[in-house]
């Protein structure tokens, strides 16, 4: 197919009533895309099978009751073989279109705001992006998890092919990287908004911003090379499947195609907001602007428009107006400018900008390769008068004004001007403002002291460009404003958290295996090994896994008690505490009492009311001696009496605040995993598992930030925390619980070497997914698979290997 390397209009595309706010390219029907628009609709369209190489509406898309900001493609399943279409609006909501009928399958709910940008992922996963300043995860029907931490508006997302990795891009300047809802790394170095992102591979992508630059970004954080070219907003950016080349579109009126790093081509529209783009499987380049029209440009000779077709695009090319304030053509002084003289010299490169003058006006030229001459792009307004008092003033409705500046009070909204002489009253011209455009009178000090900071020290014909929107906070950009240039064994002192084969006292197991929680007996693998396929021991496992092992003897040694002597080392610490939590002698036996009862749950004596209340009153001492209460408090709460009374109501609220406090980042490591040992038993009674399912959400989120302690019996302890939790919800219809159980497997794989706490965050994975295809899903779509691969030939210990498998076998 011949090509002249250089994109030359192929078709306009009308149809659409107001702006064209978003474009993707489809797998089906071959060859098309769908558009979204501020019309509200969404339209596929189909390429044409005759000479006029456009583009039909095969099918239009109702369902949204405000502007349609974005759209992508949902790839096709079993269900729908043909794929989905996802749309956001203005109305906070994402519907799923299929080819088959107008109105969506599904609305997704759940963000307060816009919803301005969507990427589509393995395994029908859906990332959404909003002005309520979070990103959604989505499956089916489902909000999955929400990722929290931008402190502006969601202005682009891409999910990344290598399972699991998620970009944000926001109006805060940063883009963030996540993993499995978690923020794995934050990306700065752009001056404005992040609008777009583009994935390159699994290591590398591009952003573009409001601040006029792309960058290109390696995942590790390192920005590997900035482009500058446009001189407005970009709004977004596409790659070609090679990697290497890609195109933006902005505020400029252009849309630029990139080659080897450099510009090589720049394409003028007759719109001042290039908002969207899509490239082709072909390579075709769609674009879409504030006229409502939809462009599409080939390399390809036999895909060009007619002549006629391309002449009636240069018309109406030319006889668009640039405003010279928005910055696109530089500095202009029109008296400097030469005459139509000037363009009988070639240009240098295409997309080249040309300025003459022409009597009292300036034009605007561009520079084309393929045509060997300069086609007109517009007439430059702002630069109409040849007296000094009227020099580079502004012309809006037919008038002249220092300055006009743009509005946008709601993104996808019309852009509202603002005329304002430096001679005019700053209140009366705000209070026009609003009042012509029909805006809430509470913005009046807000527009007014805009106007003033933004004119500040001006005189007529003095243009001032650093403006920034006094309703969004984002301004208008200015190149020359951007700033710079460019063990082996139990554990020792709680006892049973490892599995040691054959170490543990003889207990029941079933076909003649150990307790792979406790080693409870012999732990024969070749029992299992002896099948076609492992037996499954392991999951789902629904009853709470606890830290047993008590020795009282121990315990008490290690605070200077025995029952026989009372000047101890708890004494000391009691002596440490405050006043009012100090025990006397008699406190002290109690507690010791305490401990001897709970140590053996078939002892036919209950602690007692003051007993209970004196561990509550030593579980709050000073977080530097409370450590061996702590030892007594993981013991006490297996025992149901402890368990209601430290769970119920008010007070278990309280109380289980106060043992979060204790396992903060920056606590005593001794104390975190007393903490989380203690979390774990609580589910052994009916109270503190009720209480801790009410509270998941809070109590996992700062559970999973122990990750990174460097400690194996923290790392153990929490993956038992998250299989309790899966443990809980197996037969639960809870998909938000289950998301944040598959969550925090995922990021804890990342950091643990611990075999005992892999092997127990195995258990908590295959039972999150047994018997649910959603979770499973889900699970695949973290990218959890190829995290757990390596550990399916371990066979020390063997029950590591035999686990993993079986999860492999459920994905």
């Amino acid at each position: 197919m011949a090509s002249s390397n250089t994109y030359r209009l192929r078709c306009s595309v009308p149809g659409h009533e107001l702006d064209v706010r978003g474009l993707a390219s489809t797998s089906f029907p071959e060859g098309a895309f769908v558009s979204v628009s501020r019309d509200r609709t969404g339209r596929v369209w189909v390429p044409n099978m005759g000479p006029n190489r456009s583009f039909t509406e095969m099918h239009c898309m109702h369902g949204h009751t405000n502007f349609v900001s974005c759209v992508c493609i949902i790839a096709p399943n079993e269900t729908y073989p043909r794929g989905l279409i996802a749309t956001g609006g203005n109305d906070n909501n994402i519907c799923v279109f299929s080819l088959d009928r107008p109105d969506p399958l599904y609305v997704l709910k759940g963000h307060k705001n816009t919803v301005c940008t969507l990427s589509a992922g393995k395994f029908g996963t859906l990332l959404s992006g909003s002005w309520d300043t979070t990103a959604k995860v989505w499956l089916n029907d489902k909000c999955m998890m929400s990722l929290q931490g931008h402190t502006a508006a969601v202005w682009a997302v891409k999910i990344f092919p290598q399972q699991g990795l998620m970009l944000t891009g926001s109006a805060d300047k940063s883009i963030k990287l996540w993993k499995a809802g978690r923020c794995e790394k934050t990306y700065t170095g752009h001056e404005d908004c992040v609008r777009g992102l583009a994935v390159v591979n699994n290591t590398e992508f591009f952003s573009c911003s409001n601040d006029a630059s792309i960058r290109r970004w390696h995942v590790d954080g390192e920005c590997l090379q900035v482009y500058y070219g446009h001189t407005n907003y970009i709004y977004s950016i596409s790659v070609f499947p090679n990697g290497q080349d890609f195109i933006s579109t902005g505020e400029d009126r252009s849309i630029r195609i990139w080659k080897n790093g450099e510009c090589a081509q720049t394409i003028r529209l007759p719109a001042q907001s290039v908002w969207c783009c899509c490239i082709l499987d072909n390579g075709d380049i769609v674009v879409g602007a504030s006229d409502g029209i939809i462009r599409v440009f080939t390399e390809s000779d036999e895909r060009i428009a007619s002549a006629e077709d391309i002449k009636a695009f240069e018309n109406e090319l030319s006889q668009t107006t640039i405003d010279a304030k928005t910055g696109d053509l530089g500095d202009i002084k029109m008296e400097e400018l030469p005459g139509r003289e000037h363009l009988n010299e070639p240009g240098t490169r295409d997309g080249q900008t040309r300025l003459i003058k022409d009597g009292e006006t300036v034009q605007a030229y561009q520079w084309s390769v393929s045509d060997s001459n300069w086609l007109k792009i517009g007439d430059v307004i702002g630069s109409s008068g040849a007296t000094p008092q009227t020099s580079g003033r502004v012309l809006f409705e037919g008038k002249e004004y220092d300055f006009v500046f743009t509005i946008d009070v709601n993104e996808g909204g019309p852009s509202m001007k603002l005329p304002y002489n430096v001679a005019d009253d700053p209140w009366l011209t705000a209070h026009d403002f609003l009042e012509k455009n029909d805006l809430n009178p509470m913005f009046l000090d807000q527009v007014a002291n805009f106007i003033i900071e933004n004119t500040k020290g001006n005189t007529v014909g003095r243009t001032e460009t650093g403006h920034s929107d006094p309703f969004t906070g984002s301004g208008r950009y200015v190149p020359a404003s951007a700033g710079g240039s460019s063990a082996s064994g139990a554990d020792p002192f709680t006892g049973s958290g490892r599995y040691i084969p054959g170490s543990g006292p003889s207990t029941v197991a079933p076909a003649g295996v150990a307790d792979p929680f406790t080693g409870g007996s012999a732990y024969a693998s070749n029992t299992l090994q002896s099948s076609s396929a492992p037996t499954n021991i392991y999951f789902p496992k629904t009853d709470a896994v606890k830290f047993e092992q008590a020795n009282a003897t121990q315990i008490l040694g290690i605070l200077g008690l025995s029952y026989f002597r009372k000047i101890t080392k708890l004494k000391e610490l009691n002596r440490g505490a405050p006043n009012e939590q100090t025990l006397s002698d008699d406190g002290i036996q109690k507690l010791e009492k305490l401990l001897s009862t709970v140590s053996n749950l078939n002892d036919v004596q209950k602690p007692t009311t003051e007993e209970i209340e004196i561990l509550w009153k030593t579980a709050h001492w000073p977080e530097d001696i409370v450590f061996p209460v702590l030892d007594i408090l993981r013991l006490a709460v297996r025992h149901p009496v402890v368990n209601e009374q430290f769970y119920s109501d008010k007070d278990g609220v309280q109380f289980c605040n106060h043992l979060l406090n204790l396992m903060a980042p920056q606590g005593k490591p001794a104390n975190q995993m007393l903490v989380l040992r203690t979390l774990c038993n609580s589910f052994a009674g009916q109270w503190g598992q009720t209480l801790l399912m009410s509270m998941r959400e809070t109590v996992m989120s700062q559970a999973m930030q122990l990750r990174t302690v460097n400690n194996k019996n923290i790392h153990v302890a929490l993956a038992t925390l998250v299989l309790n939790y899966a443990g809980c919800l197996h037969k639960v219809a809870d998909l938000e619980g289950k998301a944040q159980c598959l969550s925090m497997v995922s990021t804890i794989l990342e950091v643990v070497q611990d075999k005992e706490a892999v092997f127990r965050l195995l258990v908590a994975l295959g039972t999150t997914i047994g018997n649910d295809g959603t979770a499973r899903d889900l699970a695949q779509s973290l990218g959890v698979k190829s995290q757990i691969n390596k550990y399916s030939t371990v066979t020390d210990p063997a029950k590591l290997g035999e686990c993993c498998k079986l999860v492999l076998n459920q994905l």
